[in-house]
């Protein structure tokens, strides 16, 4: 008989389990495996590789939502009449007012007008001066495509058919 790992010729030969292929091997060469018989509890050791290869391959297939669970600070929509009303119930006028955060009167009224988006820093300044929250905390709902959906868009959404 021929050992299938090394080739050598060998009286007897024993069959073992290396590494999810059953094999005929010599007696040196059958310590690199399992023994077949051993097992042989149920189902056979090749189709539980074969098992957990598919499990992996199942898990990396999944698509992964890389904006779950993120958030991010923006400012609200209608910022600029936020600012006019706080500034008129504190009784300030555009010129006091920006007298005060130090900031041109110009750059103040383009920006209650939404004309300006203000910068992270002149946001800050305004909600302390004025004593209001200018931003907001908002949570990311994009999802990424993949899985089973039957409702995501695919080539056939762009062809017409006639």
């Amino acid at each position: 008989m021929i050992c299938e790992m090394c080739g050598k010729e060998v009286p007897v030969t024993k069959t073992v389990i290396v590494e999810g292929s059953r094999l005929n091997v010599c007696p040196n060469c059958a310590r690199f495996g399992e023994d077949y018989r051993a097992n042989q509890s149920g189902a056979p050791m090749s189709s539980s590789v074969i098992e957990q290869r598919l499990e992996k391959r199942e898990r990396r297939m999944k698509t992964k939502d890389i904006y779950s669970g993120s958030s991010s600070t923006e400012l609200v929509d209608d910022f600029g009449g936020v600012i006019r009303e706080a500034r008129e119930a504190k009784g300030m006028d555009l010129e006091k007012f920006s007298a005060s955060i130090q900031e041109k009167k110009g750059t103040i009224s383009k920006i209650e007008a939404n004309a300006l988006i203000p910068n992270d820093k002149l946001i800050k300044k305004i909600e302390k001066a004025l004593g209001i929250k200018l931003t907001e905390t908002v949570q990311s709902g994009v999802t990424v495509g993949g899985g089973n959906n039957s409702n995501k868009m695919t080539l056939g959404n762009f062809i017409k058919k006639e």
